[in-house]
């Protein structure tokens, strides 16, 4: 397995800094968000990326997968391709898309045809540039909220173009108990969210208490929520997984707070992980 963080919450830092941080964290490289306001953004990334990948395998790191806007849904999506040609440029084997929202309005069936087409030429792309499409589970609205959707978007296609974003916090959420819910996914099965979450009404108390509403999904550090990481290293052991653990760290905090909690959860991961290797030996 490659831990790696997602620099989504670390906004602000430049390169160097990003390389800092993610070395302090502990973690082998970047889920690289490649977004409006990073060092590597959509208007720069065909020359940044690949400088950005050399710099990185200059401080022993690595950027295996970038996270592009949630906007990139479609290939009509703006440079939807020029996603793919600078990943393949800078040698980034996985490119994250962005979120179909579920419409209430159309038939259920006819969305998700609609999203295996444009799936189609995203997987022409990656098969063009050598970047895998990855596609991750959210809970809520989301088309491919859970393992079982996801196999109907996903069913079918090439696995080495193809691959599923499994996020053990968003499959609990939805109710998908995590070692049904990886065996489901365990041919397209490309990378792992590591995150966790609550789903609960509480008071404001500040800090990372205070992003929960009532009745609303929110973040925790890893084993505060719902998600079984127990079961889930174990199932990621007995199936032989070795591809990209993103230490996700969605908190809405400073960045040295991020940065913290950051180290807290792979530390966490790897305690854990440790525990279902000597359970498996046992």
């Amino acid at each position: 397995m490659q831990f790696v963080m997602f620099t989504k919450h670390l906004l602000g830092l430049s390169l160097a800094e990003l390389i800092a941080a993610l070395t302090e964290v502990g973690v082998q490289g970047a889920d690289l968000a490649v977004r409006d306001g990073y060092p590597v953004n959509p208007d720069n990334m065909a020359a940044e990326l690949p400088a950005a990948a050399r710099r990185f395998a200059d401080a022993g790191l690595a950027i295996p997968l970038v996270t592009a806007p949630t906007s990139l849904t479609s290939p009509a999506s703006p440079r939807a391709e020029a996603f793919y040609e600078a990943c393949g440029a800078a040698g980034v084997g996985h490119l994250k898309l962005g979120y179909w929202g579920w419409d209430p309005e159309r038939r259920f069936w006819d969305q998700i045809a609609e999203i295996r087409d444009w799936l189609a030429a995203f997987a022409d792309w990656s098969r063009q540039y050598g970047v895998k499409t990855v596609v991750h589970n959210h809970s809520g609205h989301s088309l491919g909220m859970n393992s079982s959707q996801m196999m109907h978007i996903v069913g079918g296609f090439d696995s080495d173009q193809v691959g599923v974003f499994a996020d053990p916090g968003h499959l609990a959420v939805c109710g998908e108990p995590i070692g049904m819910a990886l065996a489901m996914v365990r041919d397209y099965l490309a990378c792992v969210a590591c995150k966790d979450l609550l789903r609960i009404a509480v008071p404001e108390r500040g800090g990372w208490w205070g992003r929960g509403e009532p009745n609303r999904t929110f973040t925790v550090p890893l084993g505060r929520g719902f998600a079984d990481y127990g079961a889930a290293l174990a199932t990621l052991r007995r199936i032989g997984f070795a591809g990209v653990m993103s230490v996700h760290s969605e908190y809405d905090e400073p960045v040295e707070d991020v940065i913290a909690m950051s180290k807290m959860d792979l530390r966490y991961l790897k305690s854990v992980l440790k525990k279902a290797g000597a359970d498996a030996a046992g």
